[in-house]
């Protein structure tokens, strides 16, 4: 166990009396621990797993102002979107940046009568949308953010000069257009950044994963997962913020069962593929497209792979759930028909990845036209409860400033700080030009050009932080000849950023896994790092090597021959 997580624990113990505690560590729970906590109150997060490691890890990572919602009227929605989009570009720089979106359009009239239905609320699924509603679409998208514009306005081409541009794409398009949006490189690391910042700016305030609340009696008890010990904790105010779970801990939290469900999720599922044929065809673009069903699909290039989703399917109890083989053809085909010539194939992809998205309880027939928005309920009770129903990654931070003031106002206690404008982690001072600081991270450090840009991507001005610790120490070596990453870097993570278990560092605080680069060979020197440093005995290392295999194959459709594969072919490479 890590300094740090026996730190917070002694916390809780000394004084378990907090004035909120949140339960859930996905984005909207850490959103709003980091607004409660700088409003000078002592909050305790608790969430089950790791931060970030349910529906906040399965996002399209996409950063936008929701093009589509247009159509479902609800503008207060993409205004708070786009906003929200902005900010984050501001704040987040190191993670989030411009993404130029381009759309395949195959008629001109098509869909405008169904987005006027829509709209009104007399439709449920849409037909396809042509060049005249997409048109009005990005007109209005544009007329949004025309005041304090940080990236392009929209344009409108041709065939001819569309397949120019992109000659992979279908011959059959008559027109596209392009807009900009945003992309996140690693959302789980977002949320962790956040905790850490608040821990620095509000010590007393405590966040623990791998735990969990109960009730006992008339007040609660944290239940540590790693030694089950139960200490007593009291608070004026639970905000449950379990997403997809809402419902199940609702009741639990409140002790009584609820009349009807908040939440009704839908399963979305993502591929990265390595196959740089379809990679250099996006030309640095998103395609954004509709596959035949009307769904909307997405294609990006992604940290040197190509992400690619998504389905979009009801679900009826929130579980851990994979990216199911017919899930993977639908993408698949999806892909085909948009890029007829490129060659994509099921072996290419190396990653897959799936999340419930906690949509509010909904009748709608088409899962697209379910609102991506939010609100707050209130449950009544000797500590009240106010549940975060619904939302989605982009809007995280003002739901969660939402929900701070509707906490604030039940304590009789004034906001004293906004976060609209506050950097988060490695963002705060990251350079307009990022060559400049990764020349300096050379030069300060020693290090190759390759290690620092590695660097300066996942931590921003971090790095520092993580390259005075790994030249401290003498196992700073890569963790196998393709790899960036070190056993020093491994050991940094798991003393510093809230780490327990191997699949923490290797799923949500590197790209190992997620750009199809782990290897056998990568998960033993790596969890032969943690176990150094977080004292586990040769049994736990191997239990945790066991558990890494079989979720990434099970949950991710990544088995370990793969890995075993990807060790043999670097060995004979570096040999």
């Amino acid at each position: 166990m890590s300094a740090q997580r026996d730190e917070n624990l002694e916390l809780i113990r000394r004084n378990g009396a907090f004035d909120v505690v949140v339960v859930g560590g996905g984005i909207n729970g850490i959103g709003v621990f980091r607004e409660l906590a700088l409003q000078n109150l002592r909050v305790l997060l608790v969430e089950r797993n790791d931060f970030c490691s349910g529906c906040s890890a399965a996002p399209s990572r996409m950063i936008h102002g929701g093009l589509r919602y247009l159509e479902n009227g609800e503008f207060g929605l993409v205004r708070e979107s786009l906003r929200e989009r902005d900010a984050l570009l501001t704040n987040a720089p190191h993670m989030v940046r411009p993404l130029p979106t381009t759309i395949p359009i195959w008629s001109v009239f098509s869909g405008l009568l169904n987005g006027a239905a829509g709209f009104l609320g007399l439709s449920s699924k849409p037909s396809s949308r042509g060049a005249l509603p997409i048109k009005i679409g990005l007109s209005l998208y544009d007329w949004t953010t025309r005041k304090k514009r940080l990236l392009p306005k929209h344009s409108f081409r041709g065939a001819r000069e569309t397949l120019r541009r992109w000659p992979q794409l279908s011959p059959r398009l008559l027109f596209s257009a392009t807009y900009y949006d945003a992309w996140i490189s690693y959302p789980e690391r977002l949320g962790v950044e956040m905790v850490i910042d608040t821990k620095r700016l509000a010590p007393e305030s405590v966040a623990l994963n791998y735990a969990q609340v109960e009730r006992a009696g008339d007040g609660f008890v944290v239940v540590d997962g790693q030694s089950s010990e139960r200490i007593p904790v009291s608070a004026k105010v639970i905000v449950n913020a379990t997403g997809a779970w809402l419902d199940e801990s609702l009741d639990s939290l409140a002790g009584e069962k609820q009349d009807e469900p908040f939440v009704s999720g839908t399963k979305g599922s993502h591929l990265i593929l390595d196959c740089p044929a379809l990679l250099e065809a996006l030309g640095g673009h998103m395609i954004f497209f509709e596959n035949a069903d009307g769904r909307v699909c997405i294609v990006f290039p992604y940290l040197g792979k190509v992400l690619a989703g998504s389905t979009d399917i009801r679900v009826k109890a929130a579980a851990r759930v994979r990216c199911e083989p017919e899930e993977k053809d639908y993408i698949l085909d999806a892909l085909r028909r948009v890029f007829p010539g490129v060659g994509i194939a099921a072996d290419q992809v190396v990653f897959s990845y799936s999340g419930i998205r906690p949509l509010p309880t909904s009748d709608q027939e088409f899962t697209g036209r379910i609102t991506r928005s939010h609100f707050i309920h209130r449950v009544e009770g000797a500590v009240p409860q106010f549940c975060m129903v619904g939302g989605k990654w982009t809007t995280f931070r003002a739901f969660a400033e939402q929900t701070a003031d509707a906490v604030l106002a039940e304590l009789g206690c004034g906001r004293v700080r906004d976060t609209l404008a506050l950097p988060i982690g490695g963002g705060d001072g990251f350079p307009d030009v990022v060559g400049e600081f990764e020349a300096e991270l050379v030069e300060r450090y020693g290090i190759d050009a390759g290690r620092a840009a590695y660097l300066a991507d996942a931590y921003g001005t971090r790095a520092e932080d993580v390259l005075r610790s790994c030249e401290q120490r003498e196992d700073d070596r890569p963790l196998d000849g393709s790899s960036w990453t070190t056993e020093a870097e491994v050991a940094f993570l798991a003393a510093n950023e809230f780490v327990v278990s191997l699949e923490d560092v290797l799923l949500r605080r590197t790209p190992l896994s997620i750009r199809g680069d782990v290897s056998t060979d990568i998960v033993q020197r790596a969890a032969g790092a943690m176990a150094g440093e977080l004292g586990w005995s040769d049994e736990r290392r191997d239990r945790e090597i066991a558990a890494f295999f079989r979720n990434l194959e099970t949950y991710h459709g990544v088995p370990k021959d793969l890995l075993d594969r990807r060790s043999r072919e670097r060995s004979l490479t570096c040999a």
